[in-house]
């Protein structure tokens, strides 16, 4: 964010948080900025601006990056109210946009609060599907519960992907390993061997079976699959060392996130381990500095971290660390079915946490290209454009002729990052046409699009057997032919 001395910057909620995460009083903040306490409660309530010299003060006196006080919160929090809004439920009732983004600054508890109460309604009317689904088929025995992995993503967006302590915890271990990347396996296997008295053992498929990877707490070997290729295998090691040697880190970060049913709190805790590896793989300084030196080049960054696609994409997502940051990229996992596995943002991409994506999206090409990567400018409804990159990733997890899982990654950032990419060298991204694509359909508003799969629940849709237009479905204040 520039400290623009003619701009008037009203981000008191932004403001107040900031000092709450530093555990300053009104008072102790304003002696450290050098100014009165009232002055900062009126900045906080949004009654007086913040200057150019206060920004600045700020950022030296407590060393914090300006981009702490940009709107990536703001923005996510507006397309989740936008998002549930949107339900039919609220059809009857007009809710201005305007109104809706008030809410997300001022009010981002009780936006988060209104979040949780409509994932669980949501949940409980899909549970009342499956229940219905289950009266009709006895066979169907699974009682719905609800999802512990929306719950975790909740997590892990409200930390922006990036756990401190997990950090400089996986960089303290390799200083202690001190050795390049292609040695790390071994590393890693002496590390569990000396220390931990777990012996690490490579085992056949025909004895792993669909297992990866396995523990024997009894024996202390950690079983590995011989499908699971290097850059797999160093990685479950380092998780099996997270669980050991930064249990306490991972506890108290569980811990801060509040009450939790057993499900989500486990799952938590193996995706903070999950995290912990990728950065013994990937340790935060040289990461960052060979993905600017390198123009954030996917495919060098893995030959350099011994590394994959996936794991190298996932951990660009991570680099929120204050006054080093790399670009903040979005990231998204999907199968040639469309359903969604993995998303992250550390950006201001608004995705859906209902539904799947829009087809219009490249990512979903790289299927019909598996050899190619895929670049392209998107541009959502409000105008706002991005850049990605997708390709896709196979996952050898079991013999021939079984298949083999395929995914596509996409992995995306705002289009004033891009000239930080080696994949839009060449490119006028101010002149690139954008391809229009919507969150998913049952959000997206645009007219007469040839893929659309539904009506965007937001419109009323018009039934007219005299016509036939290029989108199967017309809906209320459609453009006229």
């Amino acid at each position: 964010m520039a400290a623009d001395s003619g701009k008037k910057l009203f981000v008191g909620p932004r403001f107040r948080r900031i000092r709450q995460q530093l555990g300053l009083s009104q008072t102790q903040i304003a002696e450290g900025l050098g100014i009165s306490p009232s002055y900062i409660n009126l900045i906080e309530r949004n009654q007086r601006p913040v200057t150019a010299q206060i920004l600045l003060r700020l950022a030296e006196t407590y060393d914090l990056d300006l981009r702490d006080l940009a709107t990536a919160d703001e923005d996510r929090f507006f397309a989740e109210l936008n998002e549930i809004f949107s339900d039919p439920l609220f059809r009857q009732i007009d809710v201005p946009k305007q109104e809706l983004r008030d809410l997300a600054e001022l009010c981002p508890g009780v936006t988060h609060a209104l979040q949780r109460l409509y994932a669980a309604y949501a949940e409980a009317r899909q549970g009342e599907t499956l229940a219905a689904a289950q009266m009709a088929d006895r066979d169907v025995g699974t009682r719905y519960e609800a999802n512990p992995v929306e719950r975790v993503r909740e997590l892990i967006e409200a930390n922006r992907n990036y756990f401190p302590e997990l950090e400089q915890a996986a960089e303290n271990l390799r200083d202690e390993l001190n050795v390049p990347a292609e040695e790390l396996y071994a590393a890693l296997a002496a590390r569990l061997r000396e220390k931990h008295s777990i012996q690490t053992r490579i085992m056949p498929v025909d004895v792993m079976r669909e297992t990866l990877r396995r523990f024997d707490r009894h024996r202390r070997q950690l079983l590995i699959s011989e499908l699971v290729d290097p850059p797999g295998r160093a990685f479950q090691l380092a998780f099996q060392l997270g669980l050991g040697e930064s249990a306490q880190q991972l506890e108290t970060i569980v811990g801060r996130a509040g009450p939790l049913d057993d499900a989500p709190r486990r799952l938590f805790r193996i995706t903070l381990a999950n995290y912990f590896a990728a950065a013994v793989m990937m340790p935060y300084p040289a990461f960052l500095a060979a993905a600017e030196a390198l123009s954030y080049d996917i495919h060098l960054l893995a030959q350099r971290f011994n590394a994959g696609f996936e794991q190298v994409c996932h951990r660009l997502t991570t680099l929120q660390r204050p006054n080093a940051r790399g670009i903040p990229f979005f990231l998204l996992r999907v199968d040639n079915a469309g359903n969604v596995s993995k998303r992250f943002s550390s950006g201001t991409f608004p995705f859906s946490k209902f539904g799947g994506t829009c087809p219009l999206w490249n990512v979903h090409s790289t299927f019909d290209t598996p050899d190619r990567l895929l670049k392209q400018v998107i541009e959502l409804s409000d105008g706002t454009r991005y850049f990605s990159i997708a390709q896709m990733v196979r996952r050898p997890v079991a013999p021939h002729p079984l298949p083999q899982p395929r995914f596509a990654i996409g992995l995306g950032c705002e289009i004033r990052h891009a000239s930080r990419l080696v994949y839009a060298g060449g490119m006028d991204l101010e002149k690139a046409e954008g391809t229009p694509i919507g969150v998913n359909c049952r959000l997206c508003e645009r007219e007469n699009c040839a893929q659309r799969a539904e009506p965007p629940i937001t419109r009323t849709l018009i039934l007219d057997e005299t016509t036939r237009r290029v989108s199967s479905f017309a809906f209320s204040n459609a453009r006229e032919l």
